[in-house]
């Protein structure tokens, strides 16, 4: 008899609650596995993230350079366009209503401060092959010099590295995930912070969903307004396709569903055939919402500022580096890990918390980023001459 495995949300979920639990009552010598596990867990990701830059972005820069010319670049564009607006969007309406929420310091550089508490048994040094902004302008430089050039050889050793890399996220980095999420929430239960953290992580949520329905209906007024069609009608044929998605946890997945009800928005069908598939590789406007949104409630948690003007290079350059991210649950925080980094200063334990967030709120992410794609493919139709 198989049992089906949990999905990556479950698992989550049960890790969070099971740190909670048993970290009120775990003998130390007994939580200090788990804290050792989790600084060479925390090692890894950090050799790992300057890898998992150059494995997914130079290829996935170099496909979009070949072959499907002006639509190519107008569907790119266009998505762009969108993911940097739900940036800019996300970030002008949390800037005032997340401080209201969130007290500056409320339980992550306490837990940072207690955590001497718990050391690991031992650590194992990991030290990455280069630092972030080298591994993002050598995938930026190669990548655009792939999609100009008719070079077949560093193309194939590229996507054969991409595969490689997406094999250890797969296979390695997710599956281990909630082992290192639960060592998180165990070592705050220890530290005693975790219920200011839980409190914070639920309202954080609820106003993510809120802005995600919101962000739905203005790209649907944008697009209605483009293709001169009934923006509700039209939000309301792609329900299948977010309610699909909400299952899935993949845009690619969900691509079928994606597709027709598209067409059944009145886009032409081989502009839908074409559009459809590659915003689900580019187009994460959900996604990038998340991100945006965790991150600046984990700073704030963590005391420090949110400025706009570290976020506006922050989400332009996370709207490229969104295009990056591999169709797995959980793919696009793994591809956004360099940037929070390298750009916003997070430690491990802030990309722990935004890894936990994102996860816990993966599905609606999703459904987001395939049901804007109907979106792009009615403004598309008409740019490209349909009346």
């Amino acid at each position: 008899m198989n049992i089906k495995k949990p999905s990556l949300l479950v698992q989550v979920l049960i890790a969070v609650a099971l740190g909670v639990l048993l970290g009120q009552f775990m003998p130390d010598a007994i939580a200090r596995i788990f804290v050792t596990f989790n600084s060479i867990f925390g090692n890894f990701l950090t050799f790992a993230i300057p890898l998992i830059i150059v494995g997914l972005i130079i290829p996935a820069i170099a496909d979009l350079g070949k072959g499907a010319g002006r639509m190519l670049l107008l569907t790119a564009v266009m998505a762009y366009g969108f993911t940097l607006f739900s940036g800019f969007f996300t970030f002008f309406i949390c800037d005032p209503v997340f401080p209201t929420m969130i007290t500056s310091g409320q339980g992550v550089s306490e837990i940072s401060e207690t955590q001497e508490s718990l050391k690991p048994y031992f650590t194992v040094a990991m030290p990455p092959l280069m630092d972030i902004m080298t591994a993002l302008l050598i995938a930026f430089t190669v990548g655009l010099g792939l999609s100009a050039i008719e070079g077949h050889t560093l193309k194939k050793a590229a996507d054969d590295f991409r595969d490689i890399i997406t094999m250890v996220i797969t296979k390695v980095i997710v599956p281990l995930l909630p082992l290192h999420i639960f060592g998180i929430f165990l070592n705050m239960t220890v530290t005693g912070q975790v219920a200011s953290v839980i409190s914070v992580f639920l309202k954080i949520i609820i106003v993510i969903f809120i802005m995600h329905v919101v962000l739905l209906i203005v790209q649907y007024i944008i697009a209605g307004a483009v293709g001169k069609k009934n923006p509700f009608v039209m939000l309301r044929n792609m329900l299948p396709a977010y309610f699909t998605a909400l299952g899935t946890q993949s845009s690619a997945a969900t691509i079928p569903v994606t597709l027709q009800q598209t067409i059944k928005n009145g886009v032409t069908p081989n502009i839908a055939t074409f559009v459809i598939p590659l915003c689900a590789t580019i187009h994460l406007s959900g996604s990038t919402m998340k991100i945006v949104a965790c991150s600046m409630a984990v700073l704030l948690m963590n005391g420090m500022g949110v400025e706009l003007g570290n976020y506006a290079g922050f989400i332009c350059m996370l709207g490229i580096t969104m295009v990056a991210a591999p169709g797995v649950p959980g793919g696009a925080i793994m591809a956004a890990l360099g940037i929070l980094e390298g750009i916003l200063g997070f430690g491990e334990m802030e990309q722990a918390l935004m890894i936990a967030l994102y996860i816990a709120m993966d599905s609606f992410g999703t459904a987001c980023n395939v049901t804007g794609d109907g979106a792009i493919a009615v403004i598309i139709d008409r740019i490209a001459g349909r009346k």
